[in-house]
């Protein structure tokens, strides 16, 4: 006999959720969704929010809207912008491993953090959407110094005063090239506590063609981090670079 599988309450509520704002083609507020579609206001709440943070409605005071988000979900795949490309991804990190996930590019000798998100245990490092890093301290910065052609890598040892952020961060530039040659070996960039003590990170590079993107990067604290956790989030971000690499 062939089993029939059970919808998921949830996403029929959100794609129901969807297509009744859409419908009426003027605001209305949560009750009125609520009674409609017979939610409990409890979940309600949750997906509204949810649906209102991703861009999928809009939200004044207590009333919704489509948001801009609908639109963007009929783009053609070269119109989207890297930052759109990415944050599906780093959530899906972000939900696997319950870390802190973000993604980053390069400004000059320094990484931007273009998406991230948080975990949600108590203790967790936590990343700000635009902060700005020296390559030399964070997973994702290494990433990308070993994707550099080694000319310019060379230039950065020879143009950048590098700090040392804690005991262990690597300034040297023999160090550094070592380190760098490790992860060209092996495409898996580590911290150690070179950023932030007690803070672990794994990062790896994005290359499509010819460009470096930027590059992912999962930050962990030493008390949840061990080899087999390790090999999991490294693991996890080859198969992510490889799903953008292949597209």
């Amino acid at each position: 006999m062939v089993e029939i599988a059970t919808p998921v309450k949830s996403a029929l509520r959100t794609l129901d959720i969807i297509e009744y704002v859409v419908a009426r083609d003027r605001p209305v507020v949560a009750q009125e969704i609520a009674a409609a579609l017979v939610i409990p206001v409890s979940s309600l709440s949750y997906l509204l929010t949810t649906l209102a943070d991703r861009g999928y409605l809009a939200r004044e005071g207590r009333r919704y809207t489509p948001g801009p988000g609908l639109a963007r979900l009929q783009t053609r795949a070269n119109g989207f912008a890297l930052a759109d490309r990415v944050a599906p991804l780093v959530r899906a990190l972000r939900v696997q491993l319950n870390e802190t996930v973000s993604f980053f590019v390069r400004k000059g000798w320094e990484v931007e953090a273009l998406a991230t998100e948080t975990s949600d245990h108590a203790l967790r490092y936590a990343v700000a959407t635009g902060a700005r890093t020296p390559l030399h301290s964070f997973a994702a910065g290494k990433a990308i110094l070993a994707a550099l052609p080694e000319d310019e890598f060379e230039v950065y040892l020879g143009e950048v005063d590098r700090a040392a952020f804690t005991p262990a961060t690597i300034t040297a530039p023999d160090r550094l090239r070592a380190e760098i040659a490790e992860i060209r070996r092996t495409g898996n960039a580590r911290t150690r506590e070179e950023h932030t003590p007690g803070i672990q990170g794994l990062g790896r590079a994005l290359i499509v063609g010819d460009d470096l993107l930027g590059a992912f990067s999962v930050a962990i604290p030493n008390v949840r981090f061990d080899a087999v956790v390790e090999a999991r989030v490294a693991d996890l971000l080859k198969r992510t670079v490889a799903l953008l690499e292949a597209a």
